[in-house]
């Protein structure tokens, strides 16, 4: 193990391992629940913003750009403790939801259980429910 692995793993420096697009991989759970809400991804600021604000800030890929959790919506993150993995290229948030954590109005990104079928797999719902309406919030 080198000296750098070793600092990574087992000192006490948060040192981010950002991939080649410069965004970290980052999980949130429900710190009541336990509950896996969303994946999603930030970059330096967004990691930064979050821990100087203790709201959760995300990189949308899609839109090449930076938000913060809500903004639009309202369906906020209270981060509650961060942690980071062991080679430090993932982020754990532990977070106090606000509403719905999915774009689709729903508690979780995570409503479609995969089932093995046939010889593949399909989808089926499981706490499917939506707590808001996606069209009248994102007015699209």
């Amino acid at each position: 193990m080198s000296a750098h692995s070793h600092e990574i793993e087992e000192g006490l420096a948060f040192l981010p391992r950002f991939d080649a697009n410069g965004l970290v991989t980052v999980v949130a759970t429900d710190v009541a629940t336990g509950d896996v809400l969303m994946v999603a991804h930030m970059n330096d600021e967004a990691l930064r913003k979050t821990i100087a604000t203790g709201e959760a800030w995300y990189f949308s890929r899609s839109r090449n750009a930076l938000w913060r959790k809500g903004e639009t919506s309202g369906q906020t993150q209270r981060v509650v403790e961060m942690r980071t993995d062991c080679d430090q290229d993932a982020v754990w948030l532990r977070v106090e939801q606000i509403g719905a954590a999915c774009h689709t109005g729903r508690r979780s990104c995570f409503y479609r259980k995969v089932e093995a079928e046939g010889g593949g797999a399909g989808l089926v719902f499981t706490d499917a429910e939506r707590l808001f309406d996606p069209d009248a919030v994102y007015k699209k």
